[in-house]
């Protein structure tokens, strides 16, 4: 079945672009810029840190669960599919970038970083109607990683355990510099060979 024909029947599947788990996504993205706020409102070494902290949380929690709302009710759309994306890249971005705004992060691993994500959701937007290619089976993990490295950077913990606990971050920035290549890497050989395939049917 041709892709566009594919959509339009996910399309008509779901009772509303509108629903539930679109909802939860777009309140998701409405959210990053307050997560975004507390981080440049409250100082890095303060306890209330960790309201920005729990603001994080409650966003990747609910991206789990418009995810789940979604497949078992059949409310997959393609708004749905659109915005999840741009949802996971704000609240990505806008913590690394504010984080290195305010010192507490590398810039360059936040520009490694962007640009393998922005590079591989612009790609995955602009081969969509041509092939399909499953997220790598680094991918979860990545994010998981990720998550984890943005809300420890986001708490007041280095102030507190100081300074092994800032050698324990070090080491999971590199871990999770070097997952978030080679996920990128390995999406691209997997599209390499999906459009071959799709060339040589």
């Amino acid at each position: 079945m041709p892709a566009p024909q594919k959509n339009n029947l996910i399309e008509k599947s779901a009772k509303s672009i509108f629903n539930l788990p679109n909802i939860i996504t777009m309140a998701r993205i409405l959210c990053v810029p307050f997560f975004v706020w507390s981080l440049f409102a409250i100082p890095a070494d303060a306890t209330s840190r960790w309201f920005s902290v729990l603001i994080f949380i409650v966003i990747m929690i609910s991206d789990g669960v418009d995810g789940a709302i979604a497949r078992k009710r059949g409310l997959i759309t393609n708004l749905g599919k659109l915005l999840d994306p741009i949802a996971d890249k704000a609240l990505l971005g806008g913590a690394l970038v504010a984080l290195s705004f305010l010192g507490e992060f590398s810039w360059w691993v936040t520009v490694i970083i962007l640009l393998r994500e922005l590079g591989i959701t612009a790609y995955r937007l602009v081969v969509v109607q041509r092939e399909v290619v499953a997220a790598s089976s680094g991918g979860k993990l990545k994010t998981i990683l990720q998550s984890v490295l943005i809300g420890s950077l986001a708490s007041p913990l280095e102030f507190v355990f100081a300074p092994w606990y800032i050698n324990l971050e070090s080491a999971l920035t590199v871990v999770v510099l070097i997952i978030t290549v080679y996920t990128g890497v390995q999406y691209l050989i997997l599209a390499g060979r999906a459009r071959r395939e799709r060339i040589n049917k």
